[in-house]
Order: structure tokens, then C-alpha cells, then sequence
């Protein structure tokens, strides 16, 4: 059975997170679901327009073994207050199953709603000030159990590589990693 994801989006998300996550993960073969939180077609940060699979309320009571959210401002935001995410969320950090966050959403998303509390984390270099500074780390992408944090854009093809080697091993990271010429 092939390993599951769901990847919120949100009007002002950074696209280049979005497309990389969403993209990497498909190419190991998992199963990913684009979800909105708003109107289906969401205009990202930089204007490019994406269309989900779903709205998020679709995807409520369904179980994956990753949530993995872009950053980006104001998606971060529009993320952060939707409160069928976050149960979500909270529901796999209890869980112990993966969840994911880059850019400014570690901070605005995660921090937020306590969903870092003795996690180690990074998140952009600009809003590191908003995490607790005992568990900041300035790696660019960090794991901490099921928590994955990375700093943005830039970073997007470690942190989608990254949740591929979790979410179906070394061996296929490697593999999608090579054909993408990022090794």
C-alpha cells in the first residue's frame, strides 16, 4: 500500500515549497492529496495559481502518514487559523505519525499552536527569534521524531527529499534524488 500525504495550501503560500513537495513526493509514489483551506484555486505569494485536489473539510477524519505544509505570508496564516488543520495536526503529532513544515510556518503554524513544545526546530532564519530558543537549530532542515522543520525556499528540495527517505526509505530518496539531478 502506498504511503500517504496531505499537503495544505492556502492564498500566499510560497509556491516553490508547494510545487517541490508536492512534486517529490509524487515521483517516490505517494499518494498525495492538495487540500485547500479556502476556495479550491488559491493564488500563491508570487501570483502563480494552484488548484487543489480537495477542500481541507474533505479531508477531515481521513488518516496520512505525513502533513506536510508550505510556508509563505499570509499562507502561513490562513494555515494557522484554520482549525480543521490544526485538529489535524495535534492529531498526528499524538499520533507520532509525520508532520512536516517549512518557512514560516514552523513558526507561525506549529509555534502557534504549541505543536513545538520541546521539539527541536527551524524554521526562515527571520522568524527564529519566534521559536523558543532552548530547540532552535540553524540546520536547514531538521528532524526531531515525527517533526520535520526546514527554512524555505531555497531548502524545499532537502526537506521534500527528506520526508521521502521518512515516509519510504533511504533507497528511494536516493533514487528520485538522482533523477533530479540533486545528487
Amino acid at each position: 500500500m502506498a504511503k500517504t500525504a496531505l499537503v495544505p495550501i492556502a492564498d500566499g503560500i510560497e509556491e516553490i515549497e508547494a510545487a517541490c513537495i508536492i512534486d517529490t513526493l509524487r515521483r517516490a509514489g505517494v499518494e498525495v492529496t492538495v487540500a485547500s483551506v479556502g476556495a479550491l484555486q488559491v493564488t500563491a505569494s508570487r501570483g502563480m495559481k494552484i488548484v487543489a485536489d480537495a477542500s481541507i473539510a474533505d479531508c477531515t477524519g481521513r488518516v496520512y502518514d505525513c502533513i506536510a505544509l508550505p510556508g509563505g505570508m499570509p499562507g502561513a496564516e490562513h494555515l494557522r487559523d484554520c482549525g480543521p488543520l490544526i485538529a489535524m495536526l495535534k492529531e498526528q503529532k499524538d499520533a507520532g505519525r509525520l508532520y512536516a513544515t517549512i518557512c514560516a510556518s514552523p513558526a507561525v503554524v506549529l509555534h502557534h499552536h504549541g505543536l513545538l513544545e520541546g521539539v527541536q526546530a527551524t524554521c526562515y532564519p527571520a522568524m527564529q527569534n519566534q521559536l523558543d530558543p532552548k530547540y532552535v537549530s540553524r540546520a536547514r532542515v531538521v528532524v526531531d521524531g515525527p517533526c520535520v522543520t526546514s527554512q524555505g525556499p531555497a531548502t524545499a528540495g532537502e526537506f521534500a527529499l527528506k520526508l521521502v527517505e521518512l515516509l519510504v526509505g533511504p533507497a528511494k530518496a536516493k533514487d528520485v534524488a538522482h533523477a533530479m539531478l540533486a545528487i
